[in-house]
Parts: C-alpha cells; sequence; structure tokens
C-alpha cells in the first residue's frame, strides 16, 4: 500500500467514526429513545461540544469529498512523490487537530487546521498538474 493510500484510509476510518461521541452525548441528554427518535423542534438542546463536533464532523466529511479523488488520482497516475506523501499525512493530522480543536471551541486554531487541510489538497493539485 502506497503512503498516500495509508494515510486516504487513516482520514476515512477516522471520519467514519467522529459520530460516535457526539451520539453518546445525545444519548445523556436525551436518553436512549430520545437518541434514536426522528429530530424534533421539541428535543433538547446537545451539550456544546458535542453541537460543535456535528459541525467538525459535517466539515470533515465536506473536505473528504475533495480528498479522497486527489488521493485516488495521484494513484492512478502513479505519482508517489515526497510532496504527495507529505500532503496526506500533513490532511490527516490537520483533519484530527480541527475536530479536536473545533469540539474544544478554539477558534483561531479551527482556522489554522482547517487552512493547513486546504494547503495540503493543493500541494496534492499541483503534484497531479506537474507544478509541483
Amino acid at each position: 500500500m502506497s503512503k498516500e493510500l495509508y494515510w486516504l484510509t487513516l482520514t476515512a476510518a477516522m471520519t467514519a467514526i467522529l459520530w460516535v461521541p457526539y451520539i453518546l452525548d445525545r444519548i445523556m441528554v436525551r436518553g436512549v429513545a430520545g437518541a434514536t427518535a426522528n429530530p424534533s423542534p421539541n428535543d433538547k438542546p446537545q451539550s456544546a461540544w458535542a453541537e460543535r463536533m456535528i459541525a467538525a464532523h459535517t466539515n470533515a466529511v465536506e473536505n473528504l469529498v475533495v480528498f479522497v479523488p486527489l488521493v485516488l488520482v495521484t494513484h492512478e497516475l502513479n505519482i508517489h512523490t515526497g510532496a504527495t506523501a507529505f500532503a496526506c499525512a500533513f490532511y490527516f493530522w490537520c483533519r484530527l487537530a480541527h475536530v479536536v480543536v473545533y469540539t474544544a471551541g478554539i477558534p483561531l486554531l479551527r482556522t489554522l487546521a482547517f487552512t493547513g487541510g486546504w494547503v495540503a489538497q493543493i500541494i496534492l493539485v499541483k503534484e497531479i498538474l506537474g507544478a509541483g
């Protein structure tokens, strides 16, 4: 497995499990029946950190839609450079940091982590287009 696919797999796995903490919070706030019921305007609000984590998870999914094809294109074109390996690892760590600082409610670090993930995507684009 290439380094790029390794980091893609870790990123996808991380994104796939991000729902667990905020669903546990939903169970604590609303009980099992309330957590598994259809959403209602009368639902008790979740904890502030859980609301932020939901937003971070949504953002992670939105960005995964960009990251995945870029990594798969590098793989298909057999582009495995130090820059692509770095970009994929950097993307993973930036996205992990983004979830942590977003959930903790630290806006400046959240923005920096998001921007780092975006830079990683730009590195992949440059490598694919041969401008790297």
